[in-house]
């Protein structure tokens, strides 16, 4: 994976896109070594913003950092799976509850164009354009003004599982699965009751779970 840096984006915040996509991508693989002069090259920035990047990265729990060894792909076992997506259920029901009342009509069309742009990217097979639109999707519904610190601890949750849910949308299968899911959470956001929303957040949520046991369980 090779590219320049764009003119509008320091040089920092293209090295964390950069590995974030790597990571993804399953080019950097869990347990792999990240070196950051290596990086430094490929992405065409110096060693500095490359280092910053690495601990951003290790902050959303992407990374993990070895004393005297250096930064490496965080491995994820069933058991970290599981108490994350525990953690996730309570924050994004109380997320829920907070911004559904305040979801307007411009909301709930960026959530619209997000699931469909999920659509688009998925019959291209592009699971980082995927994963994207899926994050807004997700983040757009719990977005609320008074939950900032809420917010920020859920996109905490979703950075430091963000290569493992990649896995699960390189199936046809999957994919597919999530679109309906979508929808079924969109019809929900539409009825305005708290309760079935956080029911089909938590079977979208039980789903992914369920499939990323099984591809762990096969590494």
């Amino acid at each position: 994976m090779k590219a320049a840096p764009r003119p509008n984006r320091t040089s920092q915040e293209h090295a964390v896109q950069w590995l974030r996509a790597a990571i993804v991508a399953r080019e950097l693989r869990p347990g792999a070594r990240v070196v950051q002069e290596d990086v430094a090259e490929r992405i065409g920035v110096s060693v500095v913003p490359v280092r910053e990047a690495l601990r951003v990265l290790e902050q959303e729990g992407q990374l993990t950092y070895r004393p005297r060894r250096g930064y490496f792909v965080t491995e994820l076992d069933v058991a970290d799976l599981e108490e994350i997506y525990a953690l996730r259920a309570l924050l994004e029901a109380r997320a829920v509850r907070h911004a559904l009342p305040t979801l307007d009509a411009e909301a709930l069309e960026r959530m619209e164009s997000a699931a469909r742009d999920c659509v688009v990217a998925a019959a291209a097979g592009d699971v980082a354009a995927e994963l994207e639109a899926n994050r807004r999707f997700h983040l757009g519904l719990l977005e609320a003004p008074d939950q900032p610190h809420l917010l920020r601890l859920i996109r905490t949750l979703w950075d430091s599982t963000e290569s493992y849910r990649a896995l699960y949308y390189n199936t046809p299968e999957e994919r597919d699965a999530a679109a309906v899911a979508h929808e079924r959470i969109m019809a929900a956001v539409r009825g305005g009751a708290a309760d079935p929303l956080i029911a089909e957040l938590d079977a979208h949520r039980e789903r992914a779970l369920v499939v990323l046991r099984e591809i762990l369980a096969g590494e």
